[in-house]
Protein backbone atom coordinates (compact mmCIF):
# COMPACT_ATOMS: atom_id res chain seq x y z
CA UNK A 1 0.00 0.00 0.00
CA UNK A 2 1.15 3.51 -0.90
CA UNK A 3 -0.21 6.22 1.41
CA UNK A 4 -0.55 9.84 0.38
CA UNK A 5 -2.47 12.98 1.35
CA UNK A 6 -5.96 13.13 -0.10
CA UNK A 7 -6.96 15.77 -2.57
CA UNK A 8 -10.30 17.51 -2.21
CA UNK A 9 -11.67 15.07 -4.83
CA UNK A 10 -10.35 12.08 -2.85
CA UNK A 11 -12.26 13.31 0.19
CA UNK A 12 -15.50 13.17 -1.75
CA UNK A 13 -14.74 9.51 -2.54
CA UNK A 14 -14.05 8.80 1.14
CA UNK A 15 -17.44 10.27 2.02
CA UNK A 16 -19.03 7.87 -0.45
CA UNK A 17 -17.26 5.03 1.37
CA UNK A 18 -18.53 6.39 4.70
CA UNK A 19 -22.06 6.44 3.31
CA UNK A 20 -21.67 2.82 2.23
CA UNK A 21 -20.66 1.97 5.81
CA UNK A 22 -23.90 3.53 7.06
CA UNK A 23 -22.27 6.62 8.61
CA UNK A 24 -24.61 9.05 6.79
CA UNK A 25 -22.24 11.95 6.05
CA UNK A 26 -23.43 15.50 5.45
CA UNK A 27 -23.83 16.83 1.95
CA UNK A 28 -21.23 19.57 2.48
CA UNK A 29 -18.87 17.60 4.72
CA UNK A 30 -16.04 17.36 2.18
CA UNK A 31 -15.52 21.11 1.91
CA UNK A 32 -15.89 21.69 5.66
CA UNK A 33 -13.66 18.81 6.73
CA UNK A 34 -10.99 19.83 4.25
CA UNK A 35 -11.02 23.33 5.75
CA UNK A 36 -10.19 21.88 9.18
CA UNK A 37 -6.81 20.58 8.02
CA UNK A 38 -6.15 20.26 4.26
CA UNK A 39 -3.30 17.82 4.92
CA UNK A 40 -5.16 15.78 7.51
CA UNK A 41 -6.76 13.14 5.29
CA UNK A 42 -4.82 10.14 4.01
CA UNK A 43 -5.68 7.62 1.30
CA UNK A 44 -3.98 4.26 0.79
CA UNK A 45 -3.66 2.86 -2.72
CA UNK A 46 -2.85 -0.66 -3.88
CA UNK A 47 -1.56 -0.78 -7.46
CA UNK A 48 -2.99 2.71 -7.91
CA UNK A 49 -6.47 1.73 -6.71
CA UNK A 50 -7.84 3.55 -3.62
CA UNK A 51 -8.19 0.88 -0.95
CA UNK A 52 -8.65 2.72 2.34
CA UNK A 53 -8.54 6.03 4.12
CA UNK A 54 -8.10 7.66 7.51
CA UNK A 55 -8.22 11.20 8.85
CA UNK A 56 -5.55 12.61 11.15
CA UNK A 57 -6.63 16.19 11.69
CA UNK A 58 -4.23 18.37 13.65
CA UNK A 59 -5.45 21.38 15.58
CA UNK A 60 -3.30 24.12 17.13
CA UNK A 61 -1.86 23.37 20.54
CA UNK A 62 -1.02 19.68 20.18
CA UNK A 63 -4.50 18.17 19.85
CA UNK A 64 -5.46 15.81 17.05
CA UNK A 65 -8.45 13.70 16.08
CA UNK A 66 -8.47 10.44 14.18
CA UNK A 67 -11.45 9.33 12.10
CA UNK A 68 -12.64 8.20 8.69
CA UNK A 69 -10.86 4.89 9.29
CA UNK A 70 -12.10 2.73 6.42
CA UNK A 71 -10.63 -0.12 4.41
CA UNK A 72 -12.69 -1.22 1.45
CA UNK A 73 -14.10 -4.74 1.98
CA UNK A 74 -12.16 -6.32 -0.86
CA UNK A 75 -8.86 -5.09 0.63
CA UNK A 76 -9.41 -6.17 4.23
CA UNK A 77 -7.36 -8.79 6.01
CA UNK A 78 -4.05 -7.83 4.35
CA UNK A 79 -2.61 -5.40 6.90
CA UNK A 80 -3.62 -2.28 4.98
CA UNK A 81 -5.70 -0.97 7.87
CA UNK A 82 -2.71 -1.21 10.21
CA UNK A 83 -0.55 0.69 7.73
CA UNK A 84 -3.11 3.49 7.55
CA UNK A 85 -3.44 3.54 11.34
CA UNK A 86 0.31 3.87 11.84
CA UNK A 87 0.54 6.68 9.29
CA UNK A 88 -2.28 8.58 11.00
CA UNK A 89 -0.83 8.17 14.49
CA UNK A 90 2.62 9.23 13.26
CA UNK A 91 1.10 12.45 11.93
CA UNK A 92 -0.68 13.23 15.20
CA UNK A 93 2.08 12.48 17.70
CA UNK A 94 3.35 13.83 19.95
CA UNK A 95 0.18 15.22 21.46
CA UNK A 96 -3.24 14.24 22.71
CA UNK A 97 -5.22 12.21 20.17
CA UNK A 98 -8.97 11.61 20.29
CA UNK A 99 -11.30 9.38 18.34
CA UNK A 100 -14.85 8.07 18.33
CA UNK A 101 -14.47 4.32 18.10
CA UNK A 102 -17.16 1.98 16.82
CA UNK A 103 -18.00 -0.91 19.13
CA UNK A 104 -16.23 -3.55 17.03
CA UNK A 105 -12.88 -1.71 17.16
CA UNK A 106 -12.76 -0.48 20.75
CA UNK A 107 -10.67 -3.39 22.03
CA UNK A 108 -8.07 -2.73 19.30
CA UNK A 109 -7.94 0.95 20.21
CA UNK A 110 -7.28 0.05 23.83
CA UNK A 111 -4.34 -2.05 22.69
CA UNK A 112 -2.97 1.08 21.01
CA UNK A 113 -3.13 3.00 24.27
CA UNK A 114 -6.51 4.69 23.95
CA UNK A 115 -8.62 5.07 27.08
CA UNK A 116 -12.42 5.20 27.15
CA UNK A 117 -13.79 8.46 28.55
CA UNK A 118 -17.49 8.25 27.68
CA UNK A 119 -19.95 6.93 25.12
CA UNK A 120 -21.46 9.07 22.39
CA UNK A 121 -24.89 7.95 21.25
CA UNK A 122 -26.68 8.90 18.03
CA UNK A 123 -30.39 9.51 18.59
CA UNK A 124 -32.78 9.80 15.68
CA UNK A 125 -36.44 9.89 14.73
CA UNK A 126 -38.41 10.08 11.51
CA UNK A 127 -40.65 12.93 12.71
CA UNK A 128 -39.31 14.74 15.80
CA UNK A 129 -41.52 16.56 18.29
CA UNK A 130 -40.17 20.04 19.02
CA UNK A 131 -39.94 20.87 22.74
CA UNK A 132 -41.90 23.65 24.36
CA UNK A 133 -39.52 25.80 26.34
CA UNK A 134 -40.47 27.97 29.29
CA UNK A 135 -38.47 31.19 29.64
CA UNK A 136 -36.64 30.46 26.40
CA UNK A 137 -33.89 32.90 25.49
CA UNK A 138 -34.13 34.66 22.12
CA UNK A 139 -32.87 32.62 19.17
CA UNK A 140 -31.34 34.46 16.21
CA UNK A 141 -29.39 33.47 13.09
CA UNK A 142 -25.80 32.75 14.07
CA UNK A 143 -24.67 35.18 11.38
CA UNK A 144 -25.84 37.98 13.69
CA UNK A 145 -23.10 37.07 16.19
CA UNK A 146 -19.56 38.37 15.56
CA UNK A 147 -17.31 35.51 14.54
CA UNK A 148 -14.76 36.39 17.23
CA UNK A 149 -17.50 35.95 19.85
CA UNK A 150 -18.52 32.61 18.37
CA UNK A 151 -14.93 31.34 18.19
CA UNK A 152 -14.28 32.27 21.83
CA UNK A 153 -17.49 30.52 22.91
CA UNK A 154 -16.71 27.40 20.88
CA UNK A 155 -13.26 27.21 22.43
CA UNK A 156 -14.86 26.37 25.79
CA UNK A 157 -16.41 23.20 24.39
CA UNK A 158 -13.71 21.92 22.05
CA UNK A 159 -10.10 21.08 22.96
CA UNK A 160 -8.50 23.45 20.43
CA UNK A 161 -9.18 26.48 18.22
CA UNK A 162 -10.84 25.50 14.94
CA UNK A 163 -11.64 28.80 13.25
CA UNK A 164 -11.17 27.65 9.64
CA UNK A 165 -13.51 24.72 10.16
CA UNK A 166 -16.09 26.85 11.97
CA UNK A 167 -16.23 29.45 9.21
CA UNK A 168 -16.94 26.72 6.68
CA UNK A 169 -19.35 24.78 8.90
CA UNK A 170 -21.70 27.63 9.76
CA UNK A 171 -21.88 28.95 6.20
CA UNK A 172 -22.01 25.74 4.13
CA UNK A 173 -24.88 25.34 1.66
CA UNK A 174 -27.98 23.98 3.37
CA UNK A 175 -26.61 24.40 6.89
CA UNK A 176 -28.82 26.22 9.40
CA UNK A 177 -26.93 27.92 12.23
CA UNK A 178 -28.68 29.51 15.22
CA UNK A 179 -27.58 31.32 18.37
CA UNK A 180 -29.29 31.73 21.74
CA UNK A 181 -28.69 35.13 23.29
CA UNK A 182 -29.35 36.88 26.58
CA UNK A 183 -28.30 39.79 28.78
CA UNK A 184 -25.03 38.00 29.49
CA UNK A 185 -24.30 37.56 25.79
CA UNK A 186 -24.09 34.36 23.77
CA UNK A 187 -25.87 31.52 25.58
CA UNK A 188 -25.39 28.80 23.01
CA UNK A 189 -25.22 27.90 19.36
CA UNK A 190 -26.18 24.98 17.16
CA UNK A 191 -25.98 23.88 13.53
CA UNK A 192 -28.17 21.59 11.45
CA UNK A 193 -26.79 20.08 8.26
CA UNK A 194 -28.46 18.08 5.49
CA UNK A 195 -27.11 14.54 5.15
CA UNK A 196 -27.40 11.68 2.68
CA UNK A 197 -30.37 10.55 4.81
CA UNK A 198 -32.24 13.26 6.68
CA UNK A 199 -30.43 15.88 8.77
CA UNK A 200 -28.07 16.00 11.74
CA UNK A 201 -27.75 18.54 14.52
CA UNK A 202 -24.23 19.28 15.70
CA UNK A 203 -22.75 20.93 17.47
CA UNK A 204 -25.24 22.04 20.08
CA UNK A 205 -23.49 23.84 22.93
CA UNK A 206 -25.53 25.69 25.54
CA UNK A 207 -25.11 27.39 28.90
CA UNK A 208 -28.53 26.30 30.20
CA UNK A 209 -31.15 23.61 29.48
CA UNK A 210 -33.55 26.34 28.32
CA UNK A 211 -31.01 27.62 25.79
CA UNK A 212 -30.34 24.08 24.58
CA UNK A 213 -34.03 23.38 24.06
CA UNK A 214 -34.65 26.71 22.36
CA UNK A 215 -31.89 25.97 19.86
CA UNK A 216 -33.08 22.39 19.43
CA UNK A 217 -36.64 23.55 18.75
CA UNK A 218 -35.45 26.18 16.30
CA UNK A 219 -33.43 23.68 14.28
CA UNK A 220 -36.21 21.09 14.27
CA UNK A 221 -38.54 23.74 12.90
CA UNK A 222 -36.01 24.57 10.17
CA UNK A 223 -35.21 20.97 9.25
CA UNK A 224 -36.40 19.69 5.87
CA UNK A 225 -38.79 16.77 5.75
CA UNK A 226 -37.19 13.51 6.81
CA UNK A 227 -35.46 12.06 9.85
CA UNK A 228 -33.34 14.13 12.21
CA UNK A 229 -30.35 12.85 14.22
CA UNK A 230 -28.20 14.21 17.01
CA UNK A 231 -24.96 12.73 18.41
CA UNK A 232 -24.78 13.42 22.12
CA UNK A 233 -22.45 12.52 24.99
CA UNK A 234 -24.20 9.93 27.13
CA UNK A 235 -23.06 11.48 30.46
CA UNK A 236 -25.23 14.53 29.69
CA UNK A 237 -28.47 13.16 31.12
CA UNK A 238 -30.38 16.32 30.23
CA UNK A 239 -29.34 15.98 26.58
CA UNK A 240 -30.58 12.39 26.60
CA UNK A 241 -33.89 13.51 28.17
CA UNK A 242 -34.24 16.25 25.52
CA UNK A 243 -33.75 13.77 22.69
CA UNK A 244 -36.13 11.21 24.20
CA UNK A 245 -38.82 13.87 24.72
CA UNK A 246 -38.56 14.67 21.00
CA UNK A 247 -39.38 11.03 20.22
CA UNK A 248 -35.80 10.09 19.38
CA UNK A 249 -34.30 6.69 20.06
CA UNK A 250 -30.70 5.40 20.04
CA UNK A 251 -29.54 4.39 16.57
CA UNK A 252 -25.74 4.09 16.84
CA UNK A 253 -22.98 4.52 19.38
CA UNK A 254 -19.27 5.21 19.61
CA UNK A 255 -16.72 5.46 22.40
CA UNK A 256 -14.88 8.74 22.88
CA UNK A 257 -11.33 7.65 23.59
CA UNK A 258 -8.02 9.46 24.01
CA UNK A 259 -4.31 8.81 24.05
CA UNK A 260 -2.78 11.25 26.49
CA UNK A 261 -4.60 13.38 29.06
CA UNK A 262 -8.29 13.61 28.17
CA UNK A 263 -9.45 17.20 27.61
CA UNK A 264 -11.56 18.56 30.46
CA UNK A 265 -14.71 19.40 28.53
CA UNK A 266 -17.98 20.60 30.11
CA UNK A 267 -20.11 17.63 29.03
CA UNK A 268 -23.13 18.97 30.93
CA UNK A 269 -23.26 21.81 28.39
CA UNK A 270 -22.52 19.72 25.28
CA UNK A 271 -25.92 18.62 23.95
CA UNK A 272 -24.63 17.58 20.54
CA UNK A 273 -21.09 16.91 19.34
CA UNK A 274 -20.01 18.28 15.98
CA UNK A 275 -19.24 15.01 14.20
CA UNK A 276 -17.83 11.56 14.84
CA UNK A 277 -15.14 12.25 12.22
CA UNK A 278 -13.65 15.44 13.70
CA UNK A 279 -14.80 15.41 17.32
Amino acid sequence: MQIRTMTREDLALALDWAAAEGWNPGLADAECFHAADPDGFLVGEVDGVPAGCVSAVRYPGGFGFLGFYIVRPEFRGRGHGLALWRAAMARLQPGVVGLDGVVAQQANYRKSGFTLVHRNVRYGVAAPVAPRVADAPPVVPLAAIPFTTLAAFDRRFFPAPRDSFLRAWIAAPGHVALAATGPAGLQGYAVLRPCRHGSKIGPLFAETPAAARALFAGLLAAAPAGPVFIDLPEPNADAVAMAVAAGMAPAFETARMYVGPAPDLPLAHIYGITSFELG
